[in-house]
C-alpha cells in the first residue's frame, strides 16, 4: 500500500554558500529518506514510468526493494538496464520522462525516481559495486568510438553479451561529456564519473584514451587491419555553434563547450589548481538550455557577475526547471526576451559589451514554441568583458570525412536508422553524433539499441 505522504524533500547546500564553491548542490537522500520516498510508489500494473525511460529501467521493481531496505537488490535490478545510475539520477530530465509519466504527478508530486536512482547508485559505489552476470566470450570484436554515455551504454550491453569490446577515446580521460561538459557541482568527477566508468571496465571493456579516430586510426583500419566486425560511433557533438553577428571574433567571446571543457579539464573546481581560464568580471551567457545554466553558474563560482540572455520568455526556457531554479537562487540575473545583435569591442580587440534588442513572441514554430520577433528600435547595450555562446553543438566532421560511404545531414549529423545502422555496412552510430546535442539518457538509449542491432548483425553474418 502506497504511503500517502508528500514528496520527501532533498537537502541542498545553502545558495549563498554554494555559489562560491564547486561542491555538489544536492546532498541526496539518506537511507531513511530514500525508504520513505520509495514507499510512495503505487506500483501500477502498467507502469508508465518504465515506458518513458529511454533505457527501460524496471523502476517499480527497484523502488520496491528500496522501500524494503534491500539496496543491493535494487542496485542489481537497475544494473540490468543501466550502467550509470549515479550519473542518470543526477543529470537526466526525469520531469519530462519517468517522473513526468508518474500517476502521482497528476494531482500531486510524482515519486522522486531520479533521486532514488541516485541513492541506489551512490549506495552501490560506497558499498562495493555489484557484479553483473555476462555471457562467456563469443570471440567477436566490436570497436566503440567515444566514451560518453552512448558509447559506455553500447559497450556495457555488448560486453554482457560476450563480445570483446574496446572503446577509443580522443581525450585523456574516459567519460566524454560526463567528464568534460558537466560541471563538478552537478556531477562530481572522481567520486561519481570515474567510479561508474570503472564499472564498465569491470565488464571486461578496454578503454584506450588519447586516440583520435580519423587521425590516429580510422574506421577502415579498425575493421580491415584490426579485425573489428562492427563499429559504433558515439563521438558526441563537440562542434559549437555561433550566431554569426559582428564582433564574435573578439577576444573574450567563447563557446560554452570550450568554457566548460577548460574548467573541467584543468580542474577549475579544485583550489589546488591554478586554472588558466579567463572569466572577466562581468559575463553574459547567451542561451537558455542546460549548458547555458552550467556555464553561467560556473562563471559565478569563478568570481564573475553573471547574466543569462535568452530570446524567448521564461515559459519557453529549455533548461530543466531545477537548473533554472538553482541558478536564480545563486543570484544569476535572467534577461528574457532579449537577443544579441553585436558584440562590442575596445581598441585592443577585447570585449567591452554586447548590443541587444528586445523581443516579443509571435506565432509558434515547428517545435510548438512561439517564435521570437524583434521589437524595432529597442536596441540597448550591456557592459561585459566575456560573452559565452551556449547555442548548441554539432558533431565534429572528422569521422565522417575519413570514412567513405558514411552519410551525414546538412548539419553534420551521421545518418542512422532507429537501430543505429548507418549507410556504411557494419558501422552503427547513436547519441549526439546522430541527433545533435541532446540528453545523457537519450544517448544511452541509442547506445543500447545499437548494441542489440550489432549483436543481430554479427550473428546474421555467421548464419
Amino acid at each position: 500500500m502506497a504511503n500517502k505522504i508528500g514528496r520527501v524533500p532533498v537537502r541542498e547546500q545553502d545558495p549563498k554558500v554554494r555559489a562560491t564553491n564547486f561542491e555538489e548542490v544536492c546532498y541526496g537522500y539518506n537511507e531513511q529518506e530514500a525508504r520513505l520516498e520509495a514507499s510512495r510508489c503505487l506500483h501500477c500494473r502498467k507502469p508508465r514510468c518504465v515506458e518513458q525511460c529511454p533505457v527501460s529501467v524496471k523502476i517499480p521493481l527497484f523502488i520496491a526493494e528500496v522501500a524494503e531496505g534491500d539496496f543491493a537488490r535494487a542496485a542489481a535490478i537497475i544494473a540490468e538496464d543501466s550502467s550509470l545510475p549515479s550519473i542518470c539520477g543526477r543529470v537526466c530530465p526525469q520531469e519530462n520522462q519517468c517522473e513526468g509519466a508518474c500517476i502521482l504527478g497528476i494531482k500531486g508530486e510524482p515519486v522522486a525516481i531520479g533521486k532514488l536512482e541516485r541513492f541506489v547508485g551512490d549506495w552501490s559505489i560506497r558499498n562495493g559495486n555489484q557484479s553483473v552476470e555476462k555471457a562467456p566470450s563469443n570471440g567477436h570484436k566490436v570497436a566503440i568510438i567515444g566514451s560518453g554515455p552512448s558509447g559506455l551504454a553500447c559497450a556495457s550491453d555488448l560486453a554482457k553479451m560476450g563480445y570483446q569490446v574496446k572503446i577509443f577515446e580522443a581525450l585523456h580521460k574516459a567519460g566524454g561529456v560526463l567528464e568534460y561538459g558537466i560541471p563538478e557541482f552537478r556531477l562530481p568527477k572522481a567520486a561519481i564519473v570515474a567510479k561508474e566508468v570503472e564499472n564498465v571496465r569491470r565488464l571486461g571493456v578496454e578503454i584506450e584514451t588519447d586516440t583520435v579516430v580519423g587521425r590516429t586510426v580510422t574506421i577502415d583500419s579498425l575493421m580491415d587491419d584490426e579485425g573489428y566486425e562492427a563499429v559504433f560511433v558515439g563521438s558526441g557533438a563537440g562542434l559549437p555553434r555561433f550566431m554569426g553577428i559582428p564582433g564574435e571574433n573578439l577576444n573574450g567571446v567563447v563557446s560554452a563547450n570550450e568554457f566548460l571543457t577548460r574548467a573541467n579539464l584543468m580542474k577549475a573546481y579544485d583550489d589546488e589548481y591554478d586554472t588558466p581560464i579567463y572569466v572577466g568580471s562581468k559575463v553574459v551567457v547567451v542561451g537558455g538550455g542546460n549548458v547555458a545554466m552550467d556555464a553561467v553558474r560556473t562563471a559565478k563560482r569563478l568570481g564573475a557577475e553573471a547574466v543569462i540572455v535568452y530570446r524567448r520568455s521564461e515559459t519557453e526556457l529549455p533548461a530543466r526547471a531545477e537548473e533554472g531554479h538553482h541558478a536564480k537562487e545563486e543570484g544569476i540575473e535572467f534577461r528574457m526576451l532579449t537577443n544579441p545583435v553585436e558584440v562590442l569591442g575596445d581598441e585592443k580587440g577585447w570585449v567591452r559589451g554586447i548590443r541587444c534588442i528586445k523581443m516579443e513572441l509571435g506565432e509558434p514554430d515547428e517545435s510548438g514554441r512561439r517564435s521570437p520577433v524583434e521589437v524595432k528600435g529597442s536596441e540597448f547595450d550591456m557592459e561585459c568583458d566575456v560573452v559565452i555562446m551556449a547555442l548548441g553543438t554539432s558533431p565534429n566532421p572528422l569521422i565522417a570525412t575519413t570514412t567513405p560511404g558514411l552519410e551525414t545531414t546538412r548539419r553534420g549529423c551521421i545518418v542512422a536508422n532507429d537501430e543505429g545502422q548507418t549507410t556504411r555496412e557494419g558501422v552503427f552510430a547513436g547519441g549526439d553524433a546522430v541527433t545533435g546535442a541532446a540528453t545523457v539518457i537519450l544517448a544511452m538509449g541509442a547506445g543500447r539499441k545499437a548494441a542489440q542491432a550489432i549483436d543481430e548483425y554479427i550473428k546474421s553474418k555467421q548464419a
